[in-house]
């Protein structure tokens, strides 16, 4: 669940002659709406084959994440800063709060913090390597070195260039998921009438 909210969490743009954190913070507060599809794979220790799942994501800088899995079975996950709302199959809907589970939203603070490119946030909680990979292409190594980050993972790689396009996610389960992002838009910039009703949520 918490890799489902991270790698949701992460998405932002940068802009293609971007080579510093301070440039990708400035470049995502420009744009309040990002939507995306995704190809999730995940490499489990001790399965032969790995697990694929599409869908597409929605963020909004005010309201949270509305991430939507189609396949292989369908489930929609909502976070905003007061609630976690997951929903799978069209069962009825569970519901985590900031007052039943103050742990999990610490963990999102911090997770929005990342979403936003925040330097200073970045370099209290992570080891950084930002690399400028040349023709409007880079990369971004994390190491995590404060809880509950590095309790969780190795290490953390994005890569892009006009658009955050790969996240690679090493556990300390020895599992590896990688998210293929594609067709990302930032137009029209305010939600519509039915992205609105995704955040309104029971």
């Amino acid at each position: 669940m918490l890799k489902i909210i991270f790698t949701g969490l992460l998405l932002w743009t940068s802009a293609a002659s971007a080579v510093t954190l301070a440039q990708l913070q400035q470049r995502f507060a420009s744009q309040p709406v990002i939507r995306a599809n995704f190809v999730q794979t995940r490499t489990i220790s001790g399965m032969k084959q790995p697990l694929v799942s599409h869908g597409n994501l929605l963020i909004a800088q005010q309201q949270g994440l509305w991430w939507h899995q189609s396949t292989p079975f369908v489930m929609t996950l909502l976070l905003d800063d007061k609630r976690m709302v997951q929903t799978l199959n069209n069962q009825p809907p569970q519901i985590v709060t900031s007052d039943s589970n103050p742990q999990m939203f610490q963990f999102n603070h911090l997770l929005r913090a990342l979403f936003q490119a925040d330097e200073k946030v970045l370099k209290e909680n992570f080891t950084l390597d930002f690399q400028d990979k040349g023709n409007n292409r880079w990369t971004l190594g994390l190491i995590p070195k404060a809880a509950p980050l590095n309790k969780i993972f190795n290490r953390i790689d994005l890569a892009g260039s006009e658009f955050l396009e790969q996240i690679n996610l090493d556990d300390k389960q020895g599992d590896k998921t990688q998210i293929q992002l594609s067709n990302t838009r930032i137009q029209p910039p305010q939600l519509s009438d039915e992205e609105r009703t995704r955040f309104a949520g029971p």
